[in-house]
Formats: structure tokens, sequence, C-alpha cells
């Protein structure tokens, strides 16, 4: 297949200071899963490595937040993360942390190989500094007013409700999210990974020989090469993360981006503390990176290049298959906004649904653009794909070889036409997908697996045997081993995508199935090994009495199960999903939409504009504000928001027209007393003469509030 003895498929460490959601599955973990069970089922020798992210300053704040410490955070978090990942069939060899003893033995090791090979440069700077909690400040330590869109609540990098990227120095108004305190600058001295000297490498490796990535991943680091790249830290001023291993860097720790990447190499190590070289530094190993679009810059080109700066023989990616974003009902997901369908609530929503939940997020794989979930097309799904013609196809054919046959597979009879073209079908739909898995495009593979469901359920109705048996017992023997053929092929074929309707109809078939060698025997095993009892057990195959084993070789081959092969009773693959399910989740998502206008609506109500610029106070007399009060009120014709105003102003009775019926009807006019300014210069509006303005208090959400005299004065008081 790729002409390597092993393959070694990482997925992207998953950050410990929150839940996983659907767009993180749809992305990384999902694909992944789906690529490791497809090569494991062709014998392929595969190492599955994943962990947590457990370092970094969001921890830090979630902790200070909720005061406690780091470590009771990502310790949450990671049996979280794992235990959703676990309950969605996705089992990796490890599943490790960043946190671990293991981890910071490597990741200082390789710090301290590539600081004494002279591969980082250092360079003071002045970087933010909080006076009162005598601390260096990240980025995202820092807040402010956003200068695009002035949300109060901008972060050091970003403004996360206009999504614009920042910079500490670009916010009005900076201050401390630790203290609350003005920032000031500091001087500080910091490790860089010069990158501009592995840029001519990087595009000879990539630009010229990897022209067969994804056109996003590809596009995104030739972008990234023309712009020339500049050295980038790797150490940073913080008191969590893996201590820097040298003298003089006493308060510094390894930055993030630098830090995690090693995690997958650590986390091998741990794993297999005596063979983990074999999968690092053999040419007979290939390397796949299943990341997000946010991570593409961090593993084609930072992490490649640390590895080359290395040396020592470190392997680097075949192939990096990165998706793109997945929405949410035509949003953007979003942790902060609460915008999300989390992984662990959904498994407790919907249970015996997580097959659903796979197959949905690949048949909308967010694969080259960014994509769209909605829990009405999880439901039609559901219900129409795989109730309708996958479960129905297998729950026919079951059915009716228990009715007409005892149980058994009936002998294959003479062929038709009919059963010459469904069985031409399968071995067609099986190479597309192997073509298609094969160059990462599982959404076009779930369809040839579908496929292979819909053929099945076409020709079990065109030939109708429950008919025929009324009259011709051995035609309907033909039909329905040719049908149970089918469901043997579909056994194998879904196994990738719905692992665990295809583990439900083995059981129903009565076969075994072999995925893959385990290849940890002998090694030590540790406590975020996936083992018996932990999950299920991807790559440990399951044998059968009668000795047939599935695997994907046999997929598409005639006469899987002889004639007279018993298989078990027949049980729903898939159980229909009601309205009321989807409109709890719907109102759900309603509910936190709400919620969210409702408290931007109030923040922006407090949002007071800047102060214009001074005046002075002659300026300030020339202004001539008296109270009046209105007599009549009208509606300005063919207007929504003029209204025309007859006052009294204690000079004289005049006209003025105001921008406020979208506040105010004539009716709650007549009779208020209000302030306005009297010798404003009149104008002609909708053909009226306006003489004067009233003066209005506008808050930040655009509500407008008239500005009137506490106690009732007489008409034409000056105001000043």
């Amino acid at each position: 297949m790729n002409g390597k003895k092993r393959t070694l498929v990482t997925c992207a460490l998953p950050y410990a200071n929150g839940p996983v959601h659907i767009g993180h599955l749809a992305g990384v973990y999902v694909p992944a899963d789906i690529y490791v069970r497809y090569l494991r089922m062709r014998g392929e020798d595969v190492l599955y490595v994943c962990g947590s992210d457990e370092h970094g300053v969001p921890i830090t704040i979630k902790a200070r937040e909720q005061g406690c410490s780091p470590q009771d955070i990502v310790d949450r978090y990671h049996k979280l993360i794992r235990d959703s990942f676990s309950g969605l069939g996705i089992n990796f060899d490890i599943y490790g942390r960043t946190s671990s003893a293991v981890h910071a033995e490597g990741a200082s090791e390789f710090f301290r190989k590539l600081y004494d090979d002279g591969k980082f440069v250092t360079r003071e700077s002045e970087q933010y500094y909080d006076p009162e909690a005598q601390t260096f400040l990240a980025d995202r330590y820092i807040v402010g007013t956003c200068p695009k869109c002035g949300n109060e609540g901008a972060y050091g990098d970003q403004c996360e409700k206009c999504g614009s990227t920042l910079s500490p120095e670009e916010l009005i108004n900076p201050r401390s999210k630790l203290s609350g305190a003005a920032p000031i600058k500091k001087k500080t001295t910091h490790w860089y990974l010069p990158l501009q000297d592995y840029e001519q490498w990087l595009r000879e490796w990539i630009l010229d020989g990897h022209k067969e990535w994804r056109t996003n991943v590809y596009g995104q680091v030739k972008s990234w090469l023309d712009g020339g790249l500049q050295p980038r830290a790797v150490t940073r001023d913080l008191d969590w993360g893996v201590p820097v291993p040298v003298e003089g860097a006493e308060g510094k720790v390894l930055y993030v981006w630098f830090d995690a990447p090693i995690g997958y190499i650590s986390n091998t190590r741990e794993l297999l503390p005596q063979s983990w070289e074999k999968w690092w530094k053999s040419e007979d190993t290939r390397l796949v990176h299943f990341i997000g679009k946010d991570n593409i810059v961090f593993h084609c080109i930072v992490f490649p290049s640390m590895l080359k700066a290395y040396g020592d023989g470190y392997i680097l990616p075949e192939n990096v298959p990165a998706n793109e974003f997945l929405n949410l009902e035509g949003d953007k997901i979003s942790t902060s906004r609460g915008w999300a369908v989390w992984a662990h609530e959904f498994l407790k929503d919907f249970p015996g649904k997580e097959d659903v939940m796979r197959y949905v997020l690949t048949a909308n794989a967010p694969q080259t653009a960014d994509n769209d979930f909605s829990w009405k097309d999880f439901q039609t799904r559901n219900n129409s794909e795989l109730v309708a013609v996958f479960g129905n196809f297998v729950n026919r054919a079951v059915v009716l070889t228990h009715k007409y046959f005892g149980g058994k597979v009936p002998p294959c009879g003479p062929l038709l036409d009919v059963d010459k073209e469904v069985i031409a079908e399968i071995p067609a739909l099986k190479a597309s997908m192997e073509k298609n898995l094969e160059t990462y495009r599982f959404r076009e593979a779930l369809k040839d697996a579908m496929g292979i469901a819909r053929a099945g359920n076409k020709y079990i109705s065109d030939t109708e045997p429950w008919k025929v048996a009324k009259t011709d017992l051995d035609r309907t023997a033909t039909i329905l081993n040719i049908s149970m053929q089918i469901c043997a092929d579909l056994a194998v074929a879904f196994e990738p995508f719905t692992p665990f309707a295809a583990e439900r109809l083995r059981n129903m078939l009565k076969v075994g199935f072999f995925a893959g060698s385990d290849h940890r025997k002998g090694e030590r095993q540790t406590e975020n090994t996936y083992v018996e009892g932990e999950g299920r057990a991807l790559h440990t195959g399951v044998t059968s009495e009668n000795g047939i084993v599935l695997d994907w070789e046999l997929l598409g081959r005639p006469q899987i199960l002889p004639a007279g092969h018993e298989i078990g009773e027949a049980e729903l693959l898939f159980a229909k999903i009601e309205d009321d399910q989807i409109q709890l989740q719907l109102d759900k998502l309603e509910a936190i939409r709400a919620e969210r206008a409702a408290r931007e609506k109030a923040e922006a109500a407090k949002k007071v504009a800047l102060q214009k610029e001074e005046c002075t106070f002659e300026d300030f007399e020339k202004m001539d504000i008296r109270t009046a009060t209105v007599l009549e009120a009208e509606r300005v014709p063919k207007t929504d928001k003029l209204l025309r105003l007859t006052i009294d102003t204690g000079i004289d009775r005049r006209v003025i027209v105001s921008g406020i019926a979208e506040f105010y009807s004539p009716e709650d006019m007549v009779g208020k007393q209000i302030c306005i300014l009297a010798n404003l210069k009149p104008r002609v509006i909708r053909g009226i003469e306006s003489h004067g303005m009233i003066l209005m208090a506008k808050q930040g959400d655009g509500k407008m509030r008239f500005i009137t005299p506490q106690e009732l004065v007489s008409n034409g008081a000056q105001v000043g």
C-alpha cells in the first residue's frame, strides 16, 4: 500500500482547559480514527498517539478563576477528554500528558540539545509586566477595549467578539487580568528558534516535495514562507510548564508550542520505552499528523524545523491532512460563548448514538472548506440513511433468513443478471473506498460504504424474496445468500465509520474480526494506555467459534459466509431519533443564544462613548438650553422615526421635529417636560421647519431617554 513497514499516526493534543466539542471531533479525531481502523484492518502495523496539552496561559487563567491549582484543572479535563474519546470509540494506543515526568524529561532534553548545539538565538525585549502581581503578562493576561469593535473584554492577542487579531499595544485602556492594574513595559530575555534559517529547506521539502498535500495545507505553508519566516520564541515568563533547563532561566518555562509537539515523542517513549525509536527514527516508518487548520503552521513549519535542528534521524511527516472548521447551526463554534455541542454531554443525551455522530461528522467533514452541523441534519441522516438504508437492509436480510432457512445461510444457486450486477458493484465500491481512504477523503469513502448498503437495499427490494418464497424456495435461497454476503461486506466496510454498529452486525453474523496485531507485547504498560476494560481494544481482534474472521481483504469476495453458517437473531443496528429529542437540543442552543444576546445587550447599554474634544466655557455659554413642555405630538407621515412636536418654551410656541418615534409614541409625549437647545439654527426636515433640538441621553445599545428636570419647573428656565 505505501511501501513502509509501519505508520505512526498522531492527533493534535487537545488543550486540557475544557471539554472537546464536535468541531474538534470533525476536524481531527474522527478522521484520524477512521484512518487508523482502516490501516489495521489491512494488517498494517500502526501506532496511534495522542494526549492532553496541559501547559500554557489559558490553564493558569482558569485555575485562578476557579481558585485551584493548574494541576487540578488539567487532571479534571484530561480524564473528561479521554473518557469522551473512548465513549465515541476513539481509543488511542496511548493518551498521554505533557505534565508527566516522562514528558518533562524528554522536553528538557530536547531543548538542552538544541541549546548546546547553538541552534537558538537570544533576544532582549520589552514585555508587559504587572507591577502589583509582580509578574510578566502573556497576551491572554492583558484585557482592554478592542480598537476595531469597541468590545471592552478583548484579549491582548484577539478580540473574540469580532475575531480580530490584536497585540497588547493596540488595546485601549489595557489592564492586567490578574490584578486589574495598568501594565508597564519591562525588559526580559528569551530564547528563539531562528526559523528563517530553515526557510529554504522547508521550501524544498514541502513546496517542491509535497505538492500532493491538501490545497488548504499547502497554500497556508506557501503563504507563510512567501511572507518570510521570523525567529520564534521557545521560552516565556510563566510559572506553569516545563522549566527551561539552563542557568539564568529562573521563572521561565518552555513555550507551549515548543513543548506540546514534543509530547508526541514523549508519549511514544512512555508507551514503548524499549522500541520507541523505530517509530521516530526509521525510514521504514511513515508519520501522519491529523490536525485542524489552526495548527498547520506549527506542524508543517515549527515542529519540522525543531526536528531538523535536533537531527539524529528524526523522521518528518509524510502528510498533514488538516481540516477546516465546523460551524454549528450556521454560527462559528466558540468555547468562550458556550456555542458548541460538547462530546461528553452528547454521550449523556444520546446514549447508543455514538455511531450516528461519527457518521454525521464524517458526512459533513470540513475537509477543504468550513462546513456546518445542524441538529435537523443529524436527525435526517440517522433516520433516512442509517435506519432506512443500512439498518433496514440488514434487518430484512437477517429476518428473512431466519424465517425461511432457520437462521442458516442458504446455498447459492444459478445467478441471474440482477445477482451478477449487485455482486460486481461491491469490488468497485471497495476500490473507490481504498483510494479515498488512502488519500484522506473520508467523506467520499463514507459515500462508498453507504453505496454498498444502498446496493443491498435496492437488491432485496427489487428481488422481493418474500414473494418469491411462495413459488420458488431455491431462488429465494440464492437471493438471501447474496444478501447475507453483502451484510458481511457491510460489517467490514463500516468498521472505520460506525464501529459499534459494525460490531453488533458481526455479532449477528457470528463472525470474528481481525483489526491488527498488538505491538506492545513485552513492553511496560502505563496508566495512559488503552487496555482491555478501558474502552474497546481496537487492535486485539475477535475470533469466532466457526473460524470465520473478517478483515479488509475479504470485503467484496464471493461467499464470505459459507452455506449452512448459522447466524444470530436480528437486532436493530440503528433506532429512529424523534423530533422531541432534537427540539431539546435546539432549545438548549436557543437558550444559549438568548442569554448571549441579553448579556451583549446589557454590556452595550453600559458602554460609554469616548469623550469629545475639549471646549471652552465661552463655547458652552453660546448654548441656550431651556425647559419646555410638549403640547401636541404626531408622527411625520411616511417616516418610522420622526415625531412633530409642538412645544411651549416659555418664550414662544414652536415646532421641533425629533427622531424619537422608535422609543416614544405621540401619546407618551403630550404633557412631558423636556430640555431643548433653544438657539439651534432652524432647519427643514421633511418639509417641516424644526426650531431647536431636544436633549437626550443615548446609551451604548442605542436606546435614548429624555433629560428632564427632577422637579417640575416653569417653561423657559435656563439650564447651565
